[in-house]
């Protein structure tokens, strides 16, 4: 437990703890190894003091280094992940509901990163948080002879917390050391466990007596526009809009949305899909990412009950569909977690209008425990397909903190849709230091079709199992080798052989963050039914598949100003073999400026009349950081499967005041991605922006 100390004033907040009012608080120093030794002393002394007035609660952190020479601080870009630096996080759970909570990532250099805890999940790119949610915060830090020291204010309304007489939150610290590849943390230090597992954070009081305004934020924007698209002529729109964020309760929160525009989004890394299935692409979009995790529906690997992505973009040529407006009310209230989601989009190109309506529910059972409902409602402008709707029914059960249960049951009604078009699953797994399991059997009809939804494959009677076993030898520098291997068997729902795979594989991760992941064999038989697209005039015809493939892949250390990883993948393809060769590269001379540059080689023979190609893909992209809050980044991309084979944006971003920015913005090529299967064109454009936001409360 911790305790927070009033103050009459905010101390001085310029990254030091000189201040005498952050003497006025006892000291947190009770941290715990989570890597690489769980639960024993670390390696360099912690100490995190806290205070708070009326309006704020105060972090002060003083991290104490051996080596203060040694420290890594490299990023200065706010919300990019900080893994590769030393950095700090604190949790703060301030409905103490032990089910969600708010993280504020910081690093030696005062770099601001943030985002949200959902049903102790992480995110979605496998971090420790979804980035998604942007709050209003400010900090400092200094890198001194003993270590490095940060301050940190967070006001009550970032929190959405307006007023109470006594409070008891929900609290969590964690520091990285990144040199030691060493993570220790306040509480919940269990190697399975991790900051995301907000049920086992500590307790913070002594907060009282706080009145603070309710969250209100109104964020409008201004956009100039120069865009040309293939065989179009070119636009000069001037447009604007506005985002607005409403604290009905210090539980629920409401957004608002008008004229949304992108143009800031970062633009996606242009894939190449090997296979006859649809890619996975994460969202990018701010009013999709806020509170996200809410909307989460999850059916097994990546497929979800509902997917953002398919509100906005075209999913086959990734082009943007204007949006009119929406709304989204999202929290609490009692056990009951809360989604509600309006969407307008107006006609553009072959795409025509449409309205997306999603409402989900959560009850909280016990500990990371909940069963839940979702239902979608999309109404179109389509003659042939006028609405799709889909719902669904899933639980997560926790058992002993290391068994869990998942099951799901969906289903989707449209025009004309004939019988077949449901979704049903069930998973057993189980986590520990040794040993991570899973078993899943899941039942997808041939017909089910959530058209704002991600599902790789349909018709399919899946199972699957998966065993990996973890070992920590007494090896100098090796840190844990694992041993995984997994079956899946999965034929249409008429039982005819569709998809098989095993697979075997050895991983090694070394102290230093390095690592090798080699896939000993990896055994697919696959039927085709329709002719894929693999490269230009060149289909995979019809046919049952039988093949294997090998992996290598080493990562160097993460320790490093550069660091470098390759992957090495060979063998059968489709009646013909593939060799696929990746290497990436990240350079970070300075806290300024960094680079990256990656290469895929894909070299094809297949035995088809024009089967012998090769695909090159390639991206360098290049960041500077003129301050914190002045920032140029660039990225140049180039896939030779594509008539025009090289794009690029370039974007300067000046966050000159909190949460309002001025976006300059040049792009030539696509913005957003297809997710469709094998590799359809894309629209392809010339754009120049100037966005201006401004956020205030009124």
């Amino acid at each position: 437990m911790a305790e927070a100390v009033p103050v009459d004033h905010a101390p001085k907040l310029d990254g030091t703890l000189d201040d005498p009012l952050w003497l006025t608080a006892k000291p947190i120093t009770d941290f715990r190894q989570r890597e690489p030794f769980e639960g024993k002393p670390p390696t360099e002394k912690t100490e995190v003091r806290i205070l708070y007035t009326r309006h704020a609660v105060y972090f002060g952190i003083r991290c104490y280094d051996s080596q203060p020479s040694r420290i890594v601080a490299t990023e200065l870009r706010r919300d990019v992940r900080q893994d590769l630096d030393d950095h700090f996080e604190i949790l703060i759970d301030s409905n103490h509901d032990r089910r969600g909570a708010y993280v504020f990532e910081i690093n030696s250099l005062g770099t601001q990163s943030d985002g949200l805890i959902v049903e102790e999940q992480g995110g979605s790119d496998g971090g420790d948080f979804d980035r998604g949610w942007d709050g209003v915060w400010t900090s400092e830090a200094r890198i001194a002879s003993d270590g490095w020291t940060a301050t940190i204010e967070i006001p009550f309304t970032t929190l959405n917390f307006t007023h109470a007489s006594e409070v008891i939150w929900g609290l969590n610290l964690k520091r990285f050391i990144r040199r030691k590849n060493e993570e220790d943390l306040w509480s919940a230090y269990r190697r399975t466990f991790g900051i995301t597992k907000v049920s086992e954070a500590g307790e913070l009081r002594g907060v009282k007596d706080i009145g603070s305004g309710r969250l209100f934020i109104v964020k409008p924007y201004g956009l100039a526009r120069y865009d040309k698209q293939s065989g179009q002529d070119p636009l000069f729109p001037l447009t604007g809009g506005v985002d607005v964020k409403y604290g009905l309760t210090s539980k629920l929160v409401l957004n608002l949305t008008a004229n949304t525009d992108f143009a800031d989004t970062e633009v996606d890394l242009e894939p190449f899909n090997l296979t006859p299935f649809k890619v996975f692409i994460p969202e990018k979009r701010q009013f999709f990412l806020e509170n996200a995790g809410i909307f989460n529906f999850d059916m097994g690997d990546q497929d979800q009950l509902f997917f953002s992505r398919q509100i906005g973009i075209d999913p086959i040529t990734g082009q943007q569909v204007p949006i009119n407006g929406g709304a989204k009310l999202t929290g609490t209230f009692g056990r009951t977690e809360l989604g509600i989601m309006d969407v307008d989009t107006r006609s553009s190109g072959p795409n025509p209008y449409a309205n997306y309506v999603v409402a989900r529910l959560k009850e909280a059972l016990w500990a990371g425990s909940y069963i839940g409902v979702m239902g979608i409602d999309k109404r179109s402008g389509d003659a042939l397909d006028d609405f799709n709707q889909t719902g669904g029914v899933d639980t997560r059960l926790v058992f002993f903190k290391d068994w869990f249960v998942d099951a799901h049951m969906a289903g989707t009604r449209s025009p004309f849709a004939p019988s077949g078009a449901s979704d049903v699953g069930a998973s057993l797994s189980y986590r520990s230091n040794w040993l991570d399991g899973i078993v899943e059997r899941r039942k997808i009809g041939p017909n089910f079709n959530p058209e704002v939804g991600f599902i790789e494959r349909a018709d399919s009677n899946e199972t699957y199992g998966d065993l990996t076993f973890k070992v920590r030898p007494e090896i100098p520098s090796v840190r844990e080798l694992q041993f995984e291997s997994f079956i899946l068997h999965a034929p249409d729902t008429r039982n005819e052989v569709s998809t098989q795979e095993w697979q075997g594989t050895f991983r090694a991760e070394f102290n230093n963050g390095a690592y090798t992941d080699n896939d000993i064999a990896d055994v697919f038989t696959q039927r085709i039914t329709t002719p894929f697209h693999i490269y230009k005039n060149a289909f995979i015809p019809n046919g049952l598949y039988h093949f294997a493939r090998h992996q290598l892949t080493y990562g160097s250390g993460q320790d490093r100003r550069f660091t470098y990883s390759f992957f090495e993948r060979f063998g059968g393809y489709y009646g013909g073999t593939l060799n696929e060769f990746r290497v990436r590269a990240n350079y970070r001379p300075t806290a300024k400026f960094s680079l990256s540059a990656s290469e895929t080689w894909d070299r094809f023979r297949l035995p088809l009349a024009n089967g012998n190609f090769s695909v090159l893909l390639a991206s360098l992209q290049g960041n500077y950081s003129f301050t914190r809050f002045l920032t140029f980044t660039s990225l140049v991309q180039m896939d030779t499967s594509n008539a025009q084979a090289v794009s690029a944006n370039f974007r300067l971003r000046y966050n000159y005041r909190p949460d309002s920015d001025i976006y300059i913005i040049y792009n030539v090529g696509t913005q957003f991605a297809s997710i469709a299967p094998a590799n359809p064109p894309q629209i392809r454009e010339t754009r120049f922006a100037v966005k201006f936001t401004y956020s205030f409360f009124p």
